[in-house]
């Protein structure tokens, strides 16, 4: 059997993990799959050489979400059929992603290659940014299924595209194209699908190259000023802001500047 995640990093601190049960349709409700991209992003986050990281998905999509075969009442991991154990299950699976993707310092990038469907189209919600294909298409369909979304798309979704529309997405189940995403702000590019690795990695590359403490700290006062109030997140901003200071590569990007150079950043 195949690994469920494929994990690769290159020369320049750009980690690419790759969702690896295309027969499926990537489903993240399959425990192997949920436990080693845990685990994956577990490792990166504490590789110092890792600098950002674009998600994506092998075969013809991103991920449909559950596996329907094994989410009937008596099949399968959630053991439906048992309220108090499925939700129990929930907490032990699947509701574990969104709170490792909502730990990790690392930015990620979905790169959406196809369906994103239910959990598929959550996942992408739990990285930081979202590049489509233009073969791309997206549903928060949990209702069309009897089901809610059980793995945090209801906090997700709305801080990415606001309330409005994402009840509308939640409450109707309705699919939608990679266009109508860019229009509702649901990815920031749409590009041809041969592109689209292409362009994750583009947009990676403009990452990587800033100083790697100081991407993590913003992307983790990004995250913070989403629930924190002012008077809390300026008291956090300066304490980042005191370790920046006093970091090389602050002391780098200022002599580079004054001396109208390239800075040469070492994440020390």
């Amino acid at each position: 059997m195949s690994d469920p995640v494929l994990y690769e990093l290159d020369g320049e601190g750009i980690a690419t993990i790759t969702l690896n049960l295309p027969e499926l349709r990537n489903p993240i409700s399959d425990p192997n799959l949920i436990a080693a991209l845990l685990g994956t992003l577990e490792a990166m986050e504490g590789d110092p050489n890792v600098r950002v990281a674009v998600l994506t998905g092998a075969g013809p999509g991103f991920s449909a979400g559950g596996n329907l075969k094994t989410m009937k009442p008596d099949m399968g991991p959630l053991n439906a059929s048992l309220p108090a154990r499925t939700r129990g299950n929930y907490k032990r699976g699947i509701q574990k992603l969104p709170l490792a993707f909502a730990a990790l310092e690392v930015p990620v990038i979905a790169a959406v290659n196809g369906p994103a469907i239910g959990a598929g189209l959550d996942l992408a919600c739990m990285c930081d940014l979202r590049v489509a294909g233009e073969s791309a298409k997206f549903a928060e369909s949990f209702v069309t299924l009897g089901l809610i979304p059980g793995d945090g798309g209801a906090w997700l979704l709305q801080r990415v595209v606001g309330f409005s529309k994402a009840a509308e997405l939640t409450l109707t189940g309705e699919t939608i194209g990679a266009q109508e995403a860019l229009r509702i702000g649901l990815v920031s590019q749409v590009v041809p699908d041969a592109e689209l690795l292409a362009a994750a990695r583009a947009l990676a590359a403009k990452i990587a190259r800033n100083p790697p403490h100081a991407v993590r700290m913003a992307k983790r006062l990004l995250w913070e000023a989403q629930e924190t109030d002012l008077r809390a997140l300026l008291e956090m901003s300066a304490a980042m802001q005191a370790v920046a200071h006093a970091t090389s590569d602050n002391a780098e990007a200022i002599d580079a500047f004054l001396e109208k150079r390239k800075p040469q950043f070492k994440g020390d």
